[in-house]
């Protein structure tokens, strides 16, 4: 039951979250970071992994020179600034490399919900610099939108014929819409063709996407949201309220 309530509580909490981004039109985000938990986390991952690789680096040049210096009673100061620049060129590689590495399209509907997610998220964050900034808040958005529609896949089997329209929805509507702007020379984009420029269809195009995403994930919110209400009235009628409680304690 617990475990119900908390997670009932994580979904509302992710839902609110994306409808206070939808009212305000958007938040300023730092340029070229995550857009949601899930590209964040990926982000992190890779970020460990260079911490894990530079002190292994460390570690290993600190014991080179220590056997140096018994074997040869020493390293000098010619050694000393060996190992200096060793150091330094470990870190400067090792905070560069390996590279977070960005999905390709054909990779964004493959793997489980939190894999989706994740990845869908760092392939948006990609296309940033390339999207008109009306485009890129309703990316921001998005990015929210996906964190909650993420939890809510979790828990819902794999199978669900809900999870295959996600996929496509995700992995399919949202980077074919990015990709069909992209094709377009960019001298062109602010040019009128049939009543609008390419940059106001990319933009009108992905806050529809971007109403779906969240209509969807609204949709599998109602079943946690009827059990928590189911709970709360259960609760209601077996413990009372407010007075049966103060009745109970005298």
């Amino acid at each position: 039951m617990a475990d119900s309530t908390s997670q009932s509580d994580q979904i509302l909490s992710a839902a609110g979250k994306s409808l206070a981004l939808q009212r305000d039109g958007g938040v300023h985000r730092k340029a070229g970071g995550p857009i949601g938990q899930g590209s964040a986390n990926l982000r992190r991952k890779v970020w460990v992994k260079r911490a894990k690789y530079l002190v292994g680096a460390i570690v290993t040049i600190f014991a080179a020179a220590t056997v140096a210096g018994l074997v040869l009673d020493g390293i000098g100061f010619i050694g000393v600034m060996a190992v200096a620049l060793a150091v330094v060129a470990a870190s400067w590689v090792f905070t560069n490399y390996p590279k977070v590495k960005i999905p390709k399209r054909d990779n964004l509907k493959k793997g489980d919900a939190r894999t989706m997610v994740g990845r869908t998220e760092l392939w948006l964050e990609h296309q940033r610099p390339a999207l008109p900034p009306p485009a890129v808040q309703v990316v921001d958005q998005l990015g929210v939108q996906l964190d909650a529609l993420g939890l809510q896949l979790e828990t819902i089997d794999p199978n669900h014929p809900v999870v295959g329209e996600v996929r496509e929805l995700v992995g399919e509507y949202i980077p074919e819409t990015i990709e069909n702007y992209r094709r377009i020379p960019e001298q062109m984009r602010r040019e009128e063709h049939a009543g609008k420029t390419a940059d106001q269809r990319v933009t009108e195009s992905l806050g529809k996407l971007s109403q779906e995403v969240d209509r969807v994930t609204r949709r599998l919110a109602e079943g946690a949201l009827d059990d928590l209400a189911i709970k709360s009235r259960y609760l209601e009628y077996r413990y009372g309220g407010a007075e049966a409680l103060e009745d109970h304690s005298k």
